[in-house]
């Protein structure tokens, strides 16, 4: 071996010390064993690993539910669950994401629902078959207590199951473990869209809103931002005036064009 050569080989020697990374830990996806950093979220140990996530990334912030996951660890009987994009990767746990669970979920016309056990037994029958065993509420998450707005849609208080199950993200991991095979979050989500068109209050602000919108105030400053360039619009996105943290609920721009 040349002179060069050898200096060479041992340059890329060191270069190869020096890039090994000492965090891995195993995992396996799907069955499939990866090394990953142990900082990593799931949904990021995904993608080191070489997966493109078309579904099942949403919005990386845990709200939007579409990244469920269940996984277990290793001499644990038990199969755990979370949001890909929020729980950290942990040595030898087998995993595999859930983005869409199939589910009961009805057609009906909010209007003409009332808001009692009968439109909920109607819609989704299955609600009868809850054998109140739990299963949703471990399963679950957000930690919102599932069973506890099943219950109260079963015997008609709508308006608490919904203020139960506001915070649901419509993951599913609910409705694939449940026993009953119920789509609790559906189920959920009627009672919310119940509770806001026949038992809240009507919103004074959002009626207000309506009306401007359907006098067209808003239909020139609209047509000005579609026709205008992409440099105009990054000008108008930094230059825009950001609500501060600590503001009242009351507060508006000192720019109000757009209100």
């Amino acid at each position: 071996m040349s002179p060069v050569a050898q200096q060479f080989t041992e340059q890329n020697d060191t270069l190869n010390e020096a890039s090994v990374r000492t965090d891995l830990i195993p995992i396996f996806i799907m069955g499939k064993k990866y090394d990953v950093p142990s900082t990593l979220t799931i949904q990021k140990a995904f993608e080191y690993a070489g997966y493109q996530l078309i579904r099942g990334c949403g919005c990386r912030g845990g709200i939007c539910g579409a990244c469920a996951t269940v996984y277990r660890l290793p001499g644990s009987a038990k199969i755990s669950v979370g949001l890909a994009c929020q729980t950290v990767v942990q040595p030898n746990m087998y995993l595999t994401m859930i983005p869409f669970f199939p589910a009961n979920r009805a057609v009906y016309n909010l209007d003409e629902l009332e808001p009692d056990a009968q439109t909920i037994l109607k819609y989704y029958p299955e609600l009868a078959k809850c054998m109140g065993c739990n299963t949703c509420t471990k399963s679950c998450p957000m930690e919102i207590p599932v069973m506890e707005y099943i219950s109260a849609a079963l015997r008609g208080d709508i308006e608490q199951a919904a203020e139960i199950s506001m915070s649901c993200v419509m993951c599913g991991i609910c409705a694939a473990r449940c026993p009953a095979e119920l789509g609790q979050y559906n189920i959920g989500i009627m009672c919310r869209r119940i509770t806001g068109k026949h038992i809240k209050p009507k919103a004074k602000h959002v009626g207000e809103m309506i009306e401007r919108v359907n006098s067209g105030r808003y239909e020139e400053p609209l047509n000005k931002l579609v026709k205008s360039d992409i440099e105009t619009l990054r000008k108008l996105y930094v230059e825009r005036q950001m609500e501060p943290h600590t503001a009242p609920e009351e507060w508006t721009p000192d720019k109000k064009d757009y209100l």
